[in-house]
């Protein structure tokens, strides 16, 4: 997967608000990040997910989130989840993922 300029472009929209926004092509996808901190990606495929742990897992998992278990066919269990599809829609509600992610990494 080659991440393109329209996915960055998106990721930067989306992410507006939160402070010191960057981004990183990494292993075919894109880290997202926050004053240096990683905090969401892309990959694999399209999907962009927040990283997560505990309450936050949780809850997203609720909204439908699922979990990056997979890569190139081999068990995996990162601490990333698909943001949930209605936050792809409301930039407001994808950056309180995004605080929520951020928080648990502080």
């Amino acid at each position: 997967m080659v991440v393109s300029d329209d996915q960055i472009a998106f990721v930067r929209d989306l992410f507006a608000d939160i402070p010191e926004l960057s981004t990183r092509k990494m292993f075919g996808g894109l880290g997202i990040y926050s004053g240096g901190t990683i905090f969401a990606m892309i990959g694999p495929g399209d999907a962009i997910m927040i990283k997560a742990r505990g309450a936050l897992a949780d809850d997203l998992a609720a909204e439908g989130g699922e979990q990056f278990r997979t890569y190139e066919g081999k068990t995996v269990n990162m601490p990333y989840w698909t943001l949930p599809d209605s936050a792809l829609d409301d930039p407001e509600d994808a950056q309180m993922w995004a605080r929520r992610s951020l928080a648990e990494a502080g």
